[in-house]
């Protein structure tokens, strides 16, 4: 597990200013990171599933069309970040679903399963402006903070 006390890699971060939930981008080689911060465990997962859409189209202009349950487990926090954002690529290249929000459950200590209420609706390239293809998820440098919350995720493009 991700040591706590560790600080967030600070060559890699471009974290927005201020102490509200958010997720961001930052570089890596040849593939592209997310950043998240939140004042709770399931705010942290919220805003790494919104960085990820993010990347794939502009989430502001996904509608809650739809509404999806989805449910994960991982043996550690790492695996269950890993497991929820490859469920939610999953969810895209196979259904071509989009979240453009949603409510997150953690549970476990540490956290170890998650339940989420998606909301969103089907690609439609008219309205939904092509972004970043997203592969996989990787443990590559990833960082998880549970204390604070935050986390950085590199994702394979």
């Amino acid at each position: 597990m991700t040591d706590p006390s560790l600080p967030i890699p600070s060559e890699v971060t471009t974290e927005p200013p201020g102490s509200h939930p958010a997720h961001w981008r930052f570089g890596t080689t040849a593939d592209v990171g997310v950043g998240a911060r939140a004042d709770s465990l399931p705010e942290l997962f919220r805003q790494l599933a919104l960085g990820l859409s993010d990347l794939l189209t502009d989430v502001t202009r996904v509608s809650p069309r739809e509404v999806r349950r989805i449910e994960v487990a991982a043996p550690s926090p790492e695996g269950l970040v890993v497991a929820f954002l490859t469920r939610l690529i999953q969810l895209f290249d196979v259904e071509e679903f989009l979240v453009g929000d949603l409510e997150v459950d953690v549970t476990g200590e540490p956290p170890r399963e998650l339940r989420a209420l998606l909301r969103g609706e089907a690609y439609d390239p008219p309205r939904h402006p092509p972004g970043v293809g997203v592969k996989a998820v990787t443990l590559h440098r990833m960082f998880l903070d549970l204390k604070r919350p935050r986390a950085q995720v590199i994702l394979d493009i």
